[in-house]
């Protein structure tokens, strides 16, 4: 986010960013999201809180 921290940018709970990824892995999202019966916006959500979870307790250590 650059400048300030989360709160000084963010009032509503959610922030839209823009991204570009391969299409490889837009399709294979989009595919897990479909066969789940999910979306594409919370397939995203869990998988980057998983990650930076996993990265905090990697930390920890």
């Amino acid at each position: 986010m650059g400048n300030g921290s989360f709160n000084d940018q963010c009032a509503d709970l959610t922030q839209e960013y823009k991204i570009k990824i391969p299409c490889r892995l837009a399709e294979r999202v989009e595919a897990y999201a479909l066969a789940n019966k999910s979306t594409i916006t919370l397939v995203v959500i869990e998988a980057l809180d998983l990650f930076l979870r996993e990265q905090r307790k990697k930390d920890d250590r």
